[in-house]
């Protein structure tokens, strides 16, 4: 768990479920803290439940069951406008006939504030997006990046203590996209807001987030920080959605001293860390990320198992070198390595001798 998220509950789902029918449940018996300060990320497929989560957190649903509770107090029954959470939508959401300086003072003007107090908010929250000079325009005047940043601001201007994101980059070109993604955070942190930013852009979540909650099929299949959920996948589904994974099948032969002896299906034997697997004879599959795959036999233990492998693509991406070879049966294991001069180049058709650390490698559930 991140600092920051023990910091208290400021956000708390309490045995929520959500059913739009009264029958199939798409949320289901959520059980989730967020920490005050925290950015945390609701990360899933399509059809997951996180993008309903968000939106009983916002008001815009409702929960058929459960308590949400913000600071401590249920707010299942409040309306959207008296939570005081900020939000920022994927299509930006702005009002087309308002200059920007008004689109940012409306939701001030809904809370009664005076003329000399907007004005000095909207300016304070142009600022933090840098976009002082806009404040004129309209938004059609405005490209897709600015206007993200318009509407970044106006769920900041009330100065909020939660921020609602749901997928706000989405529109945005990869360049825009990782550099909105730091300045998010930035802002996020600066500011001490915290934040609840659903995504189906993995490298989006572990980019920004404290900590990551990844859905699938209602539920939170696994709650960790970026490296944690990266490095130690609690499942199959985890390992698969979370960056690019190195899978085999096979049969547990032995759990000894903290470590299992896997049996591929073509025979080979293999060292891993078991994670969901706990007695010989079980179903499992293997997982290993692609820069964690060794042919350099100096860098393991003693005595570890290797496999043979057999290249059959070399790829030059620039910074590193993608390999993809056949492995106990499968065409698309991928090894990838840093582009350094003493970096050996394979070449397709070549045969080598692969392995990893043991703890590198997990063995899942089949």
């Amino acid at each position: 768990m991140s600092e920051k998220a023990t910091g208290g509950d400021f956000v708390v789902f309490d045995h929520v479920q959500k059913s739009y029918d009264g029958e199939t449940l798409v949320v289901k018996d959520l059980n989730l803290s967020i920490g005050k300060g925290e950015f945390l990320t609701m990360l899933g497929p399509s059809g997951s439940g996180k993008t309903t989560c968000l939106m009983m957190l916002a008001g815009f649903e409702t929960a058929t069951h459960g308590d949400i509770l913000l600071d401590g107090k249920p707010i299942n029954n409040i309306s959207p406008h008296k939570r005081g959470i900020g939000m920022v939508f994927q299509n930006y959401a702005l009002f087309p006939h308002m200059t920007i300086a008004e689109n940012l003072s409306f939701p001030l003007e809904v809370r009664k504030m005076g003329k000399s107090e907007r004005e000095e908010k909207v300016a304070r929250a142009l600022g933090m997006v840098q976009m002082e000079s806009f404040g004129g325009r309209r938004p059609a005047q405005l490209s897709g990046g600015q206007q993200q940043r318009v509407a970044l601001a106006r769920a900041l201007v009330f100065e909020p203590d939660l921020v609602l994101m749901d997928e706000p980059l989405g529109a945005l070109d990869k360049q825009l996209r990782e550099h909105m993604q730091f300045e998010i955070k930035h802002i996020a942190d600066n500011l001490g807001i915290t934040v609840v930013y659903v995504t189906h852009d993995q490298t989006e979540a572990l980019t920004m987030s404290d900590r990551v909650a990844v859905f699938e099929d209602g539920r939170i299949q696994q709650l960790a920080p970026p490296d944690e959920l990266y490095e130690k996948p609690c499942n199959s589904f985890v390992a698969q959605f979370i960056g690019e994974n190195n899978t085999l099948q096979g049969e547990v032969k032995e759990i000894k001293n903290g470590l299992a002896v896997v049996k591929l299906d073509d025979g080979s034997l293999i060292d891993a860390m078991p994670v969901n697997v706990n007695k010989a004879g079980e179903r499992t599959q293997l997982s290993i990320r692609p820069e964690r795959v060794e042919f350099n036999m100096e860098r393991l233990n003693p005595g570890a198992h290797t496999l043979q492998a057999e290249v059959l693509e070399f790829i030059y991406m620039g910074d590193i070198f993608r390999t993809r070879l056949r492995v106990a049966g499968n065409d698309s294991f991928i090894v990838k390595t840093r582009n350094a001069p003493d970096q050996v180049r394979l070449e397709p058709g070549q045969t080598v001798e692969i392995g990893w650390q043991a703890e590198d490698c997990r063995a899942l559930d089949a």
